[in-house]
């Protein structure tokens, strides 16, 4: 079995609901268990401004599927709660849900259609906050400091990035 992390989240529609939904997707996922959760947060979209705040919370399943699969089967779901393929091209649109694959394991990948761990995790509050929640002391690979030290500095650098603690 690998960890994997991923993150989801969802700002059009009935956002609790789709996350609910998305996780028992993931947790149906074959040879696959939800292993912790973290918390979910409001926060403001990232790039255009003139669509409505995200629900974000990051999960960790125990998986024997391969990066590969648990990005397909993300992508899946995704499909399966309403978002089309043709909007998966439009960069920081408003979405039913989003499932990215955060990191599997120790793998580092970079290709053009997977990069682990997510090349952008580090600077995004909403993936930090309730990856923290879950994980605080691991160090994702390439890192060199764990993900609450990697939450703290970029508080302490940006600390309009916050969000806020949204309980269903």
């Amino acid at each position: 079995m690998s960890i994997a992390y991923l993150a989801l989240g969802s700002n059009l529609g009935g956002r609790h609901a789709f996350l609910a939904a998305a996780l028992a997707r993931l947790s149906a996922l074959p040879a696959t268990r939800l292993a912790a959760r973290g918390g979910v947060y409001e926060t403001a979209p990232v790039g255009p401004q003139d669509q409505g705040a995200f629900l974000n919370t990051v999960v960790a399943l125990d998986t024997r599927l391969t990066p590969r699969q648990l990005l397909a089967a993300g992508q899946a779901i995704e499909t399966a709660l309403g978002r089309l393929p043709e909007n998966r091209r439009l960069r920081w649109g408003p979405r039913e849900m989003d499932v990215d694959l955060l990191a599997f394991g120790d793998c580092v990948v970079d290709l053009p259609d997977l990069q682990l761990p997510h090349a952008r995790m580090a600077g995004r509050w909403f993936v930090l906050k309730p990856l923290a929640d879950i994980a605080p002391g691991w160090v994702p690979p390439g890192w060199r400091q764990t993900v609450a030290e990697a939450l703290a500095q970029l508080e302490q650098t940006d600390p309009s990035c916050r969000g806020t603690l949204h309980v269903a």
